[in-house]
């Protein structure tokens, strides 16, 4: 059989084992994404809900769903899905990023599958899932089409996978590079590269060319005012969100 090839991308990697440590200090590093966090964890628990028929307001409603969290890093993502019932594997090409997630996990009495591997791999071995959240991730792959594939592989049929990144253009430039790496220092210098952003379009195309049928996009923006997230319809100008259906045959 012959060997998966991996589209990760070893200095994308590097930049992230890095700051590993820092996954669970919500002043340093990963301020930004702790920050992201509830606005993400409202835009993908309804939309789980809403495709498996799940009531929010009952105790454990992923119960008997699989999650696999691609990505994973420190489990900011896998600890929620897992408290709401889910059967959660996170998953990091990062190997420091694991040691991090698991002690945090088992600190707050939580069972979840971390693994050092990719989506290749993973799909490579046959595993299966009901949902894939593949969130912040596409733009740091070097192939993002090899990459998407490996996601739809990973679904069973009308599986859900759904997929966060940053639009490319002159705002996000501004607002993702300099706002939150030079002047904001929420973020390493060279944590992103703007080339690698994808936009709206391009992602859907690339959805669609993976076999994934899209059916859902949402804006999340920053109000510097308020000082904090929210979902919109109209505004994808910097960070977005979409999701997407494994067709059932």
């Amino acid at each position: 059989m012959q060997a998966h090839q991996s589209t990760v991308d070893p200095d994308e990697v590097a930049k992230f084992e890095a700051m590993a440590a820092e996954w669970w200090d919500t002043e340093g590093k990963f301020k930004p994404l702790h920050m992201l966090n509830p606005c993400r964890l409202d835009y993908i628990t309804n939309q789980i809900a809403g495709e498996f028929d799940r009531d929010l307001t009952t105790p454990a409603p992923f119960k008997g769903l699989r999650i696999l969290d691609i990505g994973c890093g420190g489990g900011l993502l896998s600890e929620p899905m897992a408290r709401l019932g889910a059967t959660v594997v996170g998953a990091d090409a990062a190997a420091g990023n694991i040691p991090v997630a698991q002690v945090h996990a088992d600190q707050s009495g939580l069972e979840i599958d971390y693994r050092h591997t990719t989506a290749e791999a993973l799909a490579e071995a046959g595993e299966q899932f009901d949902v894939v959240l593949n969130m912040e991730v596409v733009e740091h792959v070097a192939s993002p089409i090899s990459y998407l594939t490996a996601c739809r592989q990973l679904l069973k049929p009308s599986g859900l996978h759904i997929c966060s990144t940053l639009n490319r253009n002159p705002k996000s430039y501004m607002v993702a590079i300099i706002g939150a790496e030079h002047v904001m220092r929420w973020l390493p210098k060279g944590t992103h590269e703007w080339s690698k952003f994808i936009t709206p379009d391009e992602l859907y195309k690339l959805l669609e060319e993976a076999g994934l049928t899209p059916v859902d996009r949402k804006g999340f923006v920053f109000n510097p005012l308020l000082w904090s997230w929210s979902i919109s319809a109209k505004d994808l100008s910097v960070n977005y969100v979409t999701a997407s259906l494994k067709p059932s045959a």
